[in-house]
């Protein structure tokens, strides 16, 4: 998911360079959306990694 966002990123950079204004706010948009997705799965995935603890050996 970090990828696409990461991908959505570059289109809107190379987009507002070229001067797609609209195209670019939406990439831009979108990204961001992809990337607070990621992050928020990244924090539940480490708090359930924290919760579980280890097993036993």
């Amino acid at each position: 998911m970090l990828g696409w966002a990461l991908v959505f990123l570059v289109v809107a950079i190379i987009a507002g360079v070229l001067g797609f204004g609209g195209i670019a706010s939406a990439s831009a948009g979108i990204a961001q959306i992809l990337f607070f997705i990621f992050l928020a799965l990244l924090v539940i995935s480490l708090i359930a990694h924290v919760v579980r603890g280890r097993p036993p050996v």
